[in-house]
């Protein structure tokens, strides 16, 4: 890690502490020419291979925008979608797969939003599942009204 103050290539670790709930580490370091401290954070990277063939940095507020359109009007507060958005990362990150593809992603997205509101459910499951009859849209509350009756 190079020093932030005189540019020296290397650093060394004073102190390491678990952050984020145990999502990144916080490192305390200091340079051996300057002797300057400074902080630094590591995270595992976690990237979604798109249907493209295209990898890109999975951003778990990309994930809260695309469910923010399917909740438009509905009774769903900004603290409800961060919560998602916190779920659908922790979901992806177990699954243990270094790079996620995008479908599992919107599959992760579809049980916590289910159980948050059912009719952004729908309309977020319409677009994502390719719903091209009210038969689709019939089977789909099916199925939800099953799973709320089961919880």
């Amino acid at each position: 890690m190079h020093c932030p103050y005189c540019k020296h290539a290397d650093s060394r670790v004073i102190d390491s502490r678990v952050a984020d709930d145990g999502a990144s580490i916080r490192r305390r370091r200091q340079c051996p020419v300057c002797e300057r401290r400074f902080t630094t954070q590591e995270q595992t990277q976690l990237v979604v291979l798109k249907r493209s063939g295209v990898v890109e940095p999975f951003l778990r507020d990309k994930v809260v925008q695309g469910v923010r359109k399917a909740c438009k009007g509905r009774p769903v507060s900004e603290a409800d979608l961060a919560r998602l958005g916190q779920q659908v990362e922790e979901a992806i990150r177990q699954s243990g797969l270094a790079e996620a593809p995008s479908e599992q992603i919107g599959l992760a997205i579809l049980g916590p939003l289910s159980r948050l509101d059912a009719v952004a459910y729908l309309r977020f499951a319409s677009v994502y599942q390719h719903y091209e009859s009210p038969e689709d849209f019939e089977e789909a509350i099916g199925r939800l009204r099953q799973t709320q009756m089961a919880g």
